[in-house]
């Protein structure tokens, strides 16, 4: 196991599997593990990861990040395994795009894998988890950021629509949680972060779904933590704005036009935010070094 020292609520991990192959596994179907990242049976951390603004070197916690595979859950991602996490790359249907986030944590030195799972679909949310603990024995961090949209005014949207997005943005994340927290219980540590959005606090023309499982996030998150505080347990949400991502890219200018209009900044002075520009809330609130007395907090 490598030599690490501990941050100040720092995650203890067991030793991996020996034996376990670098190669990729190509399994399609959902619930599966397709790929997976492992030399010599060695987890590899990296010293001197910045966290937070303070350079410090991780035990290596094991996070699971949902709706990994691309745009703002590419970052976060990618962002644990530069920081020395052991990533799981969760995805629905970008297999390929999932294969290149671990070979970009690879790269730098961490350690991923990518697995195919339906997070509004309790079994595969079940099999995900069970995957990270056999493979690194252990679950300290689950990001829940897996989103959809489906918009439309609330006097057209259907009600698959409706139903669509909030079972994955909200039933979801209740899911992942659930398991996640079952695990973390036992051990009497643990850090969930749930990205929500600012949508779910001042509303969207054209989202009720959107703003509505958002919300939900925001209170879920707020129930969590106060359940599970005294297992040591942190929950908190990160409500970020417009950010540019593949989820945006498809949204029509006028809807782009009124949500950068609710702004107050600048925009001719001030860059419209990017996806891979702010993990590092995301960071802090997983570490536990700095942050670890937050918990229900909405950032």
């Amino acid at each position: 196991m490598a030599s690490t020292v501990q941050c100040s609520a720092g995650f203890a991990t067991q030793p991996p599997r020996p034996g376990h192959s670098c190669r990729f596994q190509q399994r399609q179907r959902q619930g599966t593990l397709v790929s997976s990242a492992r030399r010599d049976g060695q987890v590899r951390a990296m010293a001197g990861a910045s966290m937070d603004g303070r350079a410090q070197q991780l035990e290596a916690p094991v996070a699971v990040v949902t709706g990994a595979s691309r745009g703002i859950g590419r970052a976060i991602a990618v962002a644990l395994g530069k920081a020395g996490c052991k990533v799981v790359v969760n995805y629905a249907r970008s297999g390929t795009e999932a294969e290149e986030v671990c070979r970009e944590i690879e790269e730098s030195g961490g350690t991923a894998i990518a697995f195919s799972a339906d997070v509004s679909i309790q079994s595969d949310v079940e099999s995900m988890m069970r995957e990270a603990i056999a493979t690194w024995g252990a679950l300290d961090v689950l990001v829940n950021n897996a989103g959809i949209t489906r918009d439309a005014l609330l006097m057209r949207m259907k009600r698959a629509q409706w139903q669509q997005v909030v079972d994955v943005n909200l039933t979801g994340v209740y899911l992942c949680a659930q398991a996640a927290a079952a695990v973390m219980t036992k051990r009497k540590k643990g850090r969930i972060i749930n990205i929500a959005s600012v949508a779910g606090i001042i509303g969207n023309i054209g989202q009720a779904n959107y703003c509505a499982a958002k919300a939900g996030v925001i209170g879920l998150t707020k129930a969590m933590a106060r359940e599970y505080g005294s297992r040591n347990i942190n929950v908190n949400a990160v409500a970020p704005g417009w950010v540019a991502s593949d989820m945006t890219a498809k949204l029509s200018h006028d809807i782009e036009r009124k949500a950068l209009d609710t702004i107050p900044l600048d925009f001719r002075k001030v860059r419209q935010a990017r996806r891979d520009r702010w993990p590092g809330g995301v960071l802090g609130l997983s570490s536990g070094c700095e942050l670890h007395h937050w918990t229900g907090a909405t950032g």
